[in-house]
């Protein structure tokens, strides 16, 4: 294995998934299905392990780290400006095929049994949700948002108060520095984890569960992949200047797992790595952009599949949309974005999108089934999205080393060597 690359590894693993998936599902191999499930579960509750000390650290770290990179300010308006600019482009391919494909209409599934959530967003949830009543309750419970907050506020602090934080922000740095080097090692159980978590998703849903919802399916990933292919390339070639081929060759591991992993936070550490050692974003302005991208930035989960489910779902219980409806959910798209929080799934953006527009909440109950396939290409577009945008931002800003970002991909088979930097300075990954 070791003399495969990481990608290879990864692409073996997924192969080796779905034959294994198929085998399970066409003997009814039960136990093969319940081992793939637990070897896909086991994985993911690793990654979602380091998920809490993670984004805290992270957050606190590259808001303190902003005091040593010039300009911090232009460049954090700057990233959230394409953040925006992003979000509304893959909006608007959602709600475009929404209107072509119309997912909703001549679907058969009965709507007698579905349930609510028990717990739905709203704006006041959202709002009110952002400010933890109990800092340890925040992190007992992985409501990311609140840990982002408090990252945020503490980095800020951190910033105001200067020397006397220092302790503080050494201990950040190293907690940091552990979680990335355990979070590395549990990447490298990648290709194990994905024949599980692709042999449970290719055993548990066949065609049978799909069919009644093929075209929303289609239009998920048609609409991902417009953005992956179309608008993110533009982008790159027309705005950042570098090739969008090199772009994709050199970021396709960070994709990869992000696809099979359904957790932009947990690829975090592989797709800052990425970022910076393959597409040479400088180290200072990453520290900062990629944490944060990967807990707001969610242009399949914030973007395009809400909007399409919201089609969705009024198309099944015969709601009419109007002009305003569609600009809510554009609107909804861009803020409610950071109610994702970088973990599995899309419900509360979904929740959140369905009673901005008093859709019925049942409606989430009949995507629960198909969520996880829909997951692995939304996330899939998330993380590409939050390497685009430093990408874009560096290279506008002269903090794109284009050597690097033309050099042939360096091996990614070996965990980060952190280097210690002196007192005051940013830590960077040898």
């Amino acid at each position: 294995m070791k003399k495969l690359s990481f990608s290879l590894q990864l692409l073996l693993g997924l192969v080796i998934g779905v034959a294994l998936g198929f085998v399970a599902r066409a003997g009814d191999v039960t136990w093969l299905t319940a081992t793939l499930t637990e070897v896909g579960k086991i994985f993911v509750q690793l990654l979602k392990l380091a998920v809490a000390p993670l984004v805290f650290t992270a957050v606190v770290v590259s808001v303190a780290n902003l005091r040593n990179v010039s300009g911090a300010a232009r460049l954090a308006g700057k990233t959230l400006l394409w953040f925006l600019i992003t979000s509304l482009i893959a909006v608007a391919f959602g709600i475009g095929l929404g209107l072509i494909l119309n997912p909703g209409q001549g679907v058969t599934i009965s709507t007698a049994g579905a349930k609510a959530p028990e717990s739905a967003g709203s704006w006041l949830d959202f709002l009110t949700g952002i400010i933890p009543t109990n800092i340890v309750t925040a992190f007992t419970e992985l409501n990311v948002l609140q840990i982002v907050f408090l990252g945020v506020v503490l980095g800020a602090a951190a910033l105001a108060v200067g020397d006397k934080a220092e302790p503080f922000l050494d201990f950040s740095r190293s907690i940091l520095d552990l979680v990335q080097k355990a979070l590395w090692w549990v990447i490298r159980l990648a290709p194990i984890g994905t024949a599980g978590l692709i042999g449970k998703s290719v055993a548990s849903y066949g065609w049978d569960l799909l069919a009644p919802l093929a075209k929303l399916s289609a239009g998920v990933y048609i609409g991902c992949l417009l953005v992956l292919l179309v608008s993110y390339p533009v982008l790159l070639a027309f705005v950042g200047k570098v090739s969008p081929l090199t772009f994709y060759r050199k970021a396709w591991p960070a994709i990869e797992l992000a696809f099979v992993s359904r957790s932009s936070v947990g690829t975090m550490p592989l797709t800052q790595r990425v970022t910076t050692e393959r597409l040479g974003v400088d180290r200072g302005y990453a520290a900062f952009a990629v944490p944060f991208g990967a807990t707001t930035k969610m242009d399949g989960c914030a973007a395009i599949y809400p909007a399409l489910a919201a089609i969705f779902v009024a198309q099944v219980f015969g709601v009419h949309l109007g002009v305003g409806h569609y600009l809510l959910i554009a609107f909804v798209s861009v803020v409610g974005s950071a109610a994702t929080a970088g973990l599995t799934g899309a419900i509360v953006m979904l929740t959140l999108t369905l009673s901005t527009l008093g859709l019925p909440l049942e409606g989430v109950g009949l995507l629960l089934a198909i969520d996880p396939i829909l997951d692995m290409i939304r996330t899939a577009t998330n993380v590409t999205g939050q390497m685009v945008v430093p990408v874009l931002v560096a290279r506008s800003e002269a903090r794109l080393d284009e050597a690097v970002f033309n050099a042939p991909p360096q091996p990614l088979d070996e965990a980060p060597v952190v280097v210690r930097p002196a007192k005051g300075t940013e830590p960077a990954l040898a």
